[in-house]
């Protein structure tokens, strides 16, 4: 899609109005964090657009020499020309295409253990290794919020925060089943058993995006159960919170603090009522999410892994890797996240040609 030079100046003009805004030292308080907020997301927009209607500008100068000599030179830069320009484009459409606002924000993985029985606690215990892993490679903090740990190992339900800069865009497509086809431990006739997981990625909101109402709460407090050494039992530090205008119910007994799993919890229900509200404006913008690769539904069955073959595919693209370790291990997967960024890309930019 070729964005018109027009378009491209009034990007240019709106990015060199923001640098002198922010140069001015006029700006203070909201005011100079909004602006420094749009600078920061135009900037390589705009960088893009000069790139485009720089190369447009010496190919359009090149093709109007007069000179036949000067112009068989020109020749070659002109084929270059014509040549890198589509994929400069190209970039510039893919960074002009709509944000969505949580993009940048930090944010909470919700993994249960879904049919299966133990099986898919062991699963679910993989992909939170997985995701772990994952969020060392990208240089982000992963820290449990609350932890069900099952009693042959794995988890029953985990929640962590996962903090940096991106993590929301890079982790929202893996909402959805997971699914785990494999020789269970405990199978003596080494038959392949199915068992799945849930994940469910959530963007992180700041205080200001929810709030909630102290009248709103209905806060219990009980003790820990679980894996957990001598201190289990012994005090009353989990903390079950219930939004009562939406019956919302968390949980979190990861800590021996009733203060800290309090706030653990608040985090949660939090990100999860900020979640509804984005759902229910999504839900009226219906046309416009068709075009994302997957629609966040966690009944949705996204990816399967399968042991005996060694592979992992990833249903909604249809793109499979003979990788199943490596995948597994962190590394592998930002294969498979790239692959869905970009078919999201892809998907997006068709819709706005039609």
């Amino acid at each position: 899609m070729s964005v018109p030079d027009a378009r491209l100046r009034q990007i240019s003009a709106r990015f060199a109005e923001l640098e002198a805004r922010l140069a001015s030292g006029q700006l203070e308080g909201k005011d100079f964090v909004a602006a420094s907020r749009d600078f920061s997301e135009l900037e390589p927009v705009a960088k893009l657009a000069e790139e485009v209607m720089a190369m447009r500008a010496e190919l359009a100068s090149l093709a109007e020499l007069d000179d036949p000599e000067m112009r068989e030179l020109a020749e070659e830069e002109i084929e270059r020309l014509k040549s890198e320009l589509p994929e400069a484009e190209h970039r510039l459409s893919i960074a002009m295409l709509p944000r969505d606002a949580a993009d940048s924000r930090s944010a909470m993985l919700e993994i249960r253990a879904g049919t299966g029985g133990d099986e898919a606690a062991l699963f679910a215990g993989d992909l939170y290794r997985m995701y772990e892993r994952f969020a060392a490679e990208q240089g982000w903090r992963i820290e449990p919020v609350s932890m069900s740990p099952s009693e042959v190992g794995g988890f029953k339900e985990v929640v962590a925060q996962i903090t940096g800069n991106g993590v929301f865009a890079k982790l929202k497509f893996e909402s959805g089943v997971h699914r785990v086809q494999r020789v269970p431990v405990t199978e003596s006739g080494g038959r392949i058993h199915t068992s799945a997981a849930t994940v469910a990625v959530l963007p992180e909101p700041d205080e200001v995006d929810v709030q909630i109402e102290d009248k709103d709460l209905k806060i219990d407090v009980y003790r820990a159960s679980g894996a957990g050494g001598q201190h289990v039992n012994t005090t009353d530090s989990a903390v079950r919170i219930t939004h009562l205008p939406t019956g919302t119910v968390v949980t979190c007994q990861d800590g021996r603090s009733q203060h800290k799993n309090k706030e653990k919890a608040m985090q949660v229900l939090r990100a999860r009522l900020f979640e509804a509200q984005r759902d229910a404006v999504q839900g009226e913008e219906a046309a416009a999410r068709k075009a994302m690769v997957g629609s966040g539904d966690r009944s949705e069955r996204i990816r399967t892994y399968n042991f005996p073959q060694g592979r992992v595919t990833d249903h909604r693209i249809n793109l499979t890797l003979h990788r199943l370790p490596e995948v597994l291990e962190g590394p592998g997967l930002t294969e498979l996240v790239d692959a869905l960024i970009a078919e999201d890309q892809a998907k997006r930019l068709a819709a706005l040609g039609e």
